[in-house]
């Protein structure tokens, strides 16, 4: 692999004119796909093998006219303290609004009237009108929206309180200045790195092609596809954040040949034959873990993993063609002064040695201090995810400053918290021998059940086969006992089958929420499972070795579980909570486990790769494992760790997010890049290195054997240009001499 790279390297430095023609024409195919495609929304959801995806599938196929997947919306009216609703001057008003709402749209399926629909308070100071569409949220007008965001104008006139609720009102999620502020603090460090404007610009420039080439591509398929607009973002975090640093890798490595005394295009083709045989290693994980949430059998899902996974694919295409073309434009100006002058002074005998050395020999002076400290602080994090509760936001996890989540404490506060998240109970009589008897049976039932507070009668379809039941629980739509409530549903229609033939089915968006919350747990474990042992089975070949990938996939394993703490304490528990905008405490997104476990995966490789590396080659040749520890981070520790700052920047951009997922993505993400660099990689690893010895690096013959020898570090590159490897640095930083100075 590395002399088909030292070949691809060298052809993109010679052809640079070409190869940057190319990309440029992607980039601007792909804006223009991007700008002619139409606004996409939120994409549709679904999750097969549920029941409250069977019960929905029922409802499209018996009551076509409900548009059970068309969007709904929930105008609120409050009176003014000491009036009630029921005045003839509220009621005149909010009657006005209901006619106007009726002929607002012709996508407007029905409108209920809160005075004939039972949908005013009992103490008469607060009222809503429900309003239902023919066509879910991504296909509304605006028009039509806008018919219903001016609905309450003159009832706020009047003295009312009006707000609307709903998904009708969804909107593209906004991630605010602090994205800008993350790529800024990426551009500060790789300044710092590099010394260098010219250094420091071009890997933010190619990863910002790449970005652009890949939310763009995402952006013109949303609405063929079904991507939605949550994907978009995500693929933009996760492509910076490995563009920034696969070049990193790339320029870093190059400069280190220019020190060498080689000539430009021969250091191009060594950079990318070295450091890039790495970079599609570590690429290659992120990809996988991320293909991998298919098997969660959950399409969004899968689809928003493929499509980030496309984006990181493009950051690796990038780091091995796109970069070494812009090194040959750019010359020798890669190498600032600052920088000539630090490979100066590393020439001379006393040269200071840099901190990377210096922390590698405390750690291996101290090993099972920095072990007990890193593990037991890693542990006490990790100790709030034991307390992980899972589920889906709804308008109670909005801003304060919405009007989604205004209407849902006005509703909240008029009719009870259950009021915002009823159940829709699905009676499937085809098979009953008295369908209308068995629905009045499964009325009554769930009518005792505890914590159901109100049920509907039932409403047959035309043919008379089935029928829908409202129920509305006691308490908010993401509590626990509301799960219960659904349990308890469902377990008595088990009993209603065996008696009259009906069939009970419990959906609606808080049952569907409880499904797929239930859906993703169960496949955490098992993706967890699967991550970890492909991270075991790559190490192994990497590193040929069987204890440091055990001790890499348990180092991951650490850091995940202590990222999960971490959430749990700020987004659940609501600890300093509002220094990360955290309005609304509650369950943590369902889906944000499993995103976190596959992108720290990649991201731990890594670093793995980068250090661990160095490592094994410096042993290989001689030295002994505690030297070999530290010429490792000698040559690796600067560029790991400012390739770790940067991605935790990028992040923690997004954490300024309207979004909820988006949000916490961003922390999550960003906290787990912190515990896995600094305190797993940087102090677990060689401490348990220092521990093992020359046991590390132990590996059975027959397995030596079995095992494809896929020369990341450039081995096999290096004895053909007939080198002497002993000298050599590692694809983590080339052993940049400039670099390695803290």
């Amino acid at each position: 692999m590395a002399t088909f790279l030292y070949k691809l390297g060298r052809l993109a430095f010679r052809r640079r004119r070409y190869v940057a023609l190319i990309w440029v024409a992607l980039l601007a195919l792909a804006g223009f796909g991007a700008s002619s495609a139409a606004t996409a929304t939120s994409s549709s959801f679904s999750i097969p093998g549920t029941e409250a995806q069977k019960a929905f599938d029922l409802l499209e196929q018996r009551f076509p006219a409900a548009s059970a997947d068309g969007a709904t919306a929930r105008v609120v009216f409050k009176a003014p303290e000491g009036e009630k609703v029921t005045d003839a001057a509220n009621k005149a008003e909010v009657n006005k609004i209901t006619r106007e709402l009726k002929d607002g749209s012709d996508q407007i399926a029905s409108v209920t009237d809160p005075y004939t629909g039972n949908a005013v308070s009992k103490n008469g100071s607060t009222a809503y009108i429900s309003v239902s569409y023919k066509v879910n949220s991504m296909e509304l007008t605006d028009d039509t929206r806008d018919a219903l965001e001016e609905a309450g104008t003159h009832a706020q006139k009047s003295g009312m309180t009006v707000e609307i609720g709903g998904d009708a009102l969804q909107v593209m999620p906004e991630t605010g200045a602090t994205e800008i502020i993350g790529i800024a603090l990426a551009a500060v460090v790789l300044l710092i790195t590099f010394g260098s404007l010219i250094a420091a610009g071009l890997p933010l420039l190619t990863a910002l092609i790449g970005v652009g080439i890949g939310v763009s591509t995402i952006t013109a398929l949303a609405n063929v596809l079904d991507l939605g607009s949550t994907t978009s973002m995500l693929a933009m975090m996760i492509g910076l954040a490995v563009g920034i640093d696969y070049a990193l890798f790339i320029v870093s490595r190059y400069r280190a040949e220019l020190a060498e005394g080689r000539e430009r295009e021969e250091a191009a083709g060594r950079a990318v034959g070295t450091a890039g045989s790495a970079v599609v290693f570590a690429g290659l994980t992120v990809v996988i873990a991320l293909a991998g949430l298919a098997v969660v059998n959950i399409p969004m899902l899968t689809k928003m993993g493929l499509a980030a996974a496309g984006t990181v694919a493009i950051a690796v295409l990038i780091a091995l063609t796109l970069v070494p073309a812009m090194l040959g434009f750019v010359g020798k100006r890669i190498v600032g002064r600052k920088a000539r002058k630090a490979a100066d002074a590393a020439d001379k005998p006393e040269a200071k040695v840099n901190m990377g050395t210096r922390w590698a020999r405390f750690v291996l002076r101290k090993p099972v201090w920095v072990l007990l400290v890193g593990v037991l602080g890693l542990g006490a994090i990790a100790v709030p995810a034991a307390s992980l509760e899972m589920g889906l936001p709804d308008d109670g996890s909005q801003p304060t400053s919405t009007t989604q989540r205004r209407a849902y404490d006005l509703l909240s506060d008029g009719f009870g918290p259950g009021f915002n998240g009823p159940l829709l109970v699905v009676v499937d009589t085809e098979h009953s021998a008295d369908g209308k008897a068995a629905a009045k049976q499964v009325g009554d039932e769930i009518a005792g059940i505890k914590g159901v507070v109100a049920v509907t009668p039932a409403s047959f379809n035309k043919a008379g086969d089935a029928a829908m039941i409202t129920v509305v629980p006691k308490d908010r739509p993401s509590s626990v006992e509301t799960e219960n409530v659904v349990h308890a549903i469902r377990d008595a229609g088990e009993d209603i089958k065996s008696d009259t033939g009906a069939e009970v089915l419990v959906t609606g968006s808080t049952a569907m929420n409880i499904d797929f919350s239930q859906k993703m747990n169960d496949a955490l474990l098992p993706y967890l499972a699967l991550v970890v042992g492909l991270a075991f089975l790559l190490l192994m070949v990497v590193f040929r070795s069987v204890l440091v990938p055990l001790k890499a996939a348990l180092g991951f394993l650490l850091s995940v579980v202590a990222a999960l703490g971490a959430v749990v304490a700020v987004f659940q528990w609501g600890w300093l909570g509002s220094l990360f905008g955290v309005e609304q405490t509650g369950p943590i997104m369902s889906m944000m486990p499993i995103f976190m476990v596959g992108m720290v995966f990649g991201l731990a490789m890594d670093y793995e790769v980068f250090l661990v590396t160095r490592m094994r080659e410096a042993y290989v040749h001689g030295e002994k494992p505690g030297q070999a520890v530290v010429t490792g981070f000698r040559h690796g520790a600067r560029v790991v760790t400012a390739a770790a700052v940067i991605m935790i920047a990028v992040f923690s951009g997004f954490i300024g997010s309207s979004e909820q997922m988006i949000k916490m993505i961003g922390f999550s993400l960003a906290i787990a890049v912190f515990f896995d660099a600094f305190v797993v990689r940087m102090a677990i690893v060689p401490a348990v290195l220092a521990l093992l010895g020359k046991r590390a690096w132990w590996l059975p013959r027959w397995l030596d054997r079995v095992l494809p020898n896929v020369d990341v570090e450039g081995e096999g590159l290096r004895k053909e240009l007939d080198e002497p490897s002993s000298g050599d640095a590692g694809p983590e930083s080339g052993g940049e001499r400039e670099l390695v100075r803290v």
